[in-house]
């Protein structure tokens, strides 16, 4: 089934501080809580507009800074259906998909997208559809995507571990 939402777009460089404060790393541990604090530092309007399926797009390094998985669960709660970006840091990408947030390298995509209209992802198909037209992406592994259709690496487990 294809992604489908608004976009949100953000520059190069986007940390994990301010995906998510640090500040709030220690003392904030409920789902609703947790989502009601991503972006506000960068854009304060973010969580309380955002809408299930929608889209944020970053540009080079999305998500560097320190390995705080609340970066990635804060936009989950969200219901944030992807993150597509010119590159990620490392740390946060991994954190991205073991939580079930698809997270797809696609520069020409990230570069042509305008903050609020429409994009559609098609996992199947590997592209994803903007104003700007239909840009494909490298495609995920199977395992990856099953982590990501589970909702993230424990899930995914469980389920392989029910199935054997």
């Amino acid at each position: 089934m294809p992604i489908i939402g608004r976009a949100w777009k953000y520059g190069d460089n986007i940390n994990t501080d301010v995906i998510f404060p640090g500040k709030y790393t220690y003392t904030v541990t409920e789902r609703e809580e947790i989502a009601r604090h991503a972006l506000e530092d960068l854009d304060p309007n973010f969580a309380a507009n955002v809408r299930p399926g929608d889209v944020i797009v970053g540009g080079r390094n999305f998500g560097c800074g320190s390995s705080r998985e609340q970066a990635a669960t804060c936009l989950v709660y969200n219901g944030v259906g992807a993150v597509i970006a010119v590159s990620f840091s490392r740390i946060f990408y991994r954190n991205a998909l073991n939580n079930g947030l698809l997270a797809i390298v696609c520069p020409a995509a990230a570069e042509a997208i305008q903050p609020g209209e429409q994009v559609t992802i098609d996992t199947e198909r590997h592209t994803i559809r903007c104003a700007a037209g239909e840009f494909t992406f490298p495609p995920l592994s199977a395992s990856v995507m099953g982590i990501v259709r589970a909702g993230g690496l424990v899930e995914y487990v469980k389920q392989k571990l029910a199935t054997t």
